[in-house]
């Protein structure tokens, strides 16, 4: 007989179970993820045909796979994936941070750019670029100035726990101390130091390498597990901090790690496209409303809708407009309104 065994737990859900682990998953979830991911594949094929040298799909797969001319897979595997798979990358890593933060908040309109974890990591980023000069090591380097921002606000936070409106306050209040700072490394250091700093903030994935993936596809390799392992106490935390010391679910220790796990995903993302505005704010509140309250199988789906939202964002800006546009103008223009239209209906509710 297997060891593993699959158990049906209650109507639409199944559970994997082996000596190891236990998994459940929503089989409806799992099947609408399962489709984003195929709608997302021919969004990306479709979007390396588009450009100044338009490609058919042939040619697209033909250079893909070695077997093109020399002229189309420079076009296509030099220029136009590398972007593409970059904007997917970083489109999956803020949605997936973005639906951390809400759940450990308990509020849909937070994300990590609200709340200052982005900003410290563009801080850091910032005076990496116009101090040392040297792109090689800033995923490090946006790391450590997110995860010291969220270790602030998180002690700044602390009475008795982390109350999560306190969180948010002071996570706002923090974003604007490491915004001004930032601000003012970009107005001390000279203009030819602080032009690619300027340039990288407005959220842009323009002239990205293959090498540039390297550290948003580990990030989503290591950190996106770890996260599924713990959506199970976080779905539980949303019923509040007695219930789930009830259950016996440390809760310091869970929101400690997803915080880590928050902030590596937004950081890769904020130190290989800059800040990428609204992203983590949109998306997961969007996944809920399609595939319902968080778990393993949401986070995937809400991954993968982030990837469509960027690309699809990234071929607007470069296309839809009489100028190419970096990909955080369109998301930041999409975003905005659909903040205060999220704020309208929290109002209401209230």
């Amino acid at each position: 007989m297997s060891e593993n065994v699959i158990r049906y737990h209650r109507p639409g859900h199944r559970t994997i179970r082996n000596r190891w682990f236990a998994y459940r998953f929503n089989i409806r979830v799992l099947g609408i993820a399962l489709l984003s991911a195929a709608i997302l594949a021919a969004l990306m094929i479709w979007a390396v045909t588009l450009g100044t040298i338009n490609l058919s799909m042939r040619e697209v797969i033909d250079a893909t796979l070695g077997h093109g001319t020399a002229r189309t897979e420079l076009v296509v595997n030099t220029l136009r994936w590398p972007r593409i798979i970059s904007a997917v990358l970083i489109g999956f890593c803020l949605a997936v941070s973005g639906l951390i933060f809400q759940g450990i908040a308990r509020n849909p309109l937070v994300s990590p750019d609200i709340i200052g974890i982005d900003a410290g990591a563009s801080m850091a980023a910032v005076f990496w670029i116009v101090v040392r000069h040297d792109t090689s090591q800033l995923p490090m380097a946006a790391f450590c100035g997110a995860v010291i921002t969220a270790a602030a606000i998180y002690l700044l936070s602390w009475r008795d726990g982390v109350v999560p409106n306190r969180l948010i306050l002071v996570g706002i209040g923090m974003a604007a101390i490491v915004s001004a700072a930032t601000s003012y490394l970009l107005v001390k250091f000279p203009i030819e130091q602080v032009r690619p700093a300027i340039v990288w903030q407005m959220g842009s994935i323009y002239g990205s390498t293959w090498s540039d993936l390297v550290a948003p596809l580990v990030a989503i390799v290591i950190l996106v597990p770890l996260a599924i392992i713990f959506m199970e106490p976080l779905r539980s935390m949303q019923m509040g901090d007695v219930v789930s010391r009830s259950l016996g679910i440390p809760i310091e220790r869970v929101r400690l790690i997803l915080i880590v796990i928050g902030c590596g995903l937004a950081a890769v993302s904020v130190a290989v496209a800059g800040p990428v505005g609204f992203v983590a704010l949109m998306v997961p509140h969007m996944a809920r409303m399609i595939a319902g309250p968080h778990s393993g199988s949401v986070m995937i789906f809400t991954g993968l809708l982030g990837g469509i939202l960027v690309l699809l964002s990234d071929v607007a800006a470069q296309f839809a407009f009489p100028i190419s546009l970096p990909v955080g103008v369109v998301t930041s223009a999409v975003g905005a309104p659909y903040f205060l239209y999220l704020l309208y209906r929290s109002n209401q509710r209230n």
